[in-house]
């Protein structure tokens, strides 16, 4: 019999937290005189409960992101082949999620249509799959999370919350305008993000450059701590080139036009 067997059976253990000893689930296995055949069952049977249990972890982590389930962005179903330039191979490595293990943020500018939004998603769908702690919000909704969060009194859990996560996704950076306060809770964020331990970054997408940023800020010193932290050790990619969106548009030219009156019968046709 096999040593594979054993050592898969003790992984499948292992993801379903079952504390069960290697050695004690051999002496089991003697003592009820298993076969071969006996032994790949169970090691089947455990490999598919903890199949299950990771894939739900990992549905988990996809309900909680706020990433979009139906026809999710994936790198997969991002079209690389359309993108040249110098470092592209930089884009490509992004599915390994080096980035997150090496705690370096990710800033994806360009036009509308590029493709900014999607890489986003997919590094934090990618992230899920690994039963990593993803969250996805658009800058205007932070902000409106924040002046909540003011009126409240929850400020404070409200950063909490968005500290947590392993991948925090910023969309659309630039689209509004962030007051006094809520600046200086962003800045909060931040920097709290930027202490933390593990394996972690910030992901963001904007149609302007990052210097361009503080023009949406007030508290401009608060800001530029921010954005120094931010991009302290970040990689920003630049996007440019034709939109992709309605790619998939189809146009069908029509004409109409009115029928003479049938003058005998009196009848508009």
């Amino acid at each position: 019999m096999s040593d594979s067997k054993f050592l898969t059976i003790a992984s499948s253990l292992e993801i379903l937290k079952i504390n069960l000893l290697t050695e004690e689930f051999a002496a089991f296995a003697l003592e009820n005189n298993f076969t071969d055949q006996d032994i790949r069952a169970i090691d089947r049977t455990f490999s598919y409960l903890a199949q299950r249990k990771e894939q739900m972890t990992i549905d988990m982590m996809l309900r909680l992101s706020r990433l979009p389930r139906k026809n999710p962005k994936t790198f997969e179903n991002f079209r690389f082949e359309d993108v040249r330039g110098r470092d592209t191979e930089s884009l490509k490595a992004l599915p390994s999620l080096s980035a997150l293990h090496a705690h370096k943020n990710l800033a994806f500018i360009g036009p509308p249509g590029t493709g900014k939004t999607h890489l986003a998603m997919a590094f934090g769908y990618a992230c899920c799959q690994q039963k990593l702690k993803t969250y996805f919000i658009k800058m205007a909704e932070l902000n409106d999370m924040f002046t909540t969060a003011r009126r409240t009194g929850n400020e404070g859990k409200i950063i909490s919350n968005l500290v947590k996560p392993s991948c925090l996704i910023v969309d659309e950076v630039g689209h509004c305008v962030f007051d006094a306060e809520n600046t200086r809770l962003f800045f909060d964020l931040v920097d709290r993000r930027y202490n933390k331990e593990g394996s972690f970054n910030m992901v963001f997408t904007s149609n302007s450059m990052p210097g361009t940023w503080k023009d949406k800020f007030n508290e401009d010193d608060s800001l530029l701590c921010a954005l120094d932290r931010i991009f302290d050790d970040a990689i920003v990619f630049k996007l440019s080139g034709q939109s992709h969106r309605g790619k998939n548009l189809e146009t069908i030219a029509l004409t109409t036009s009115r029928n003479k009156p049938d003058v005998s019968s009196g009848i508009t046709m």
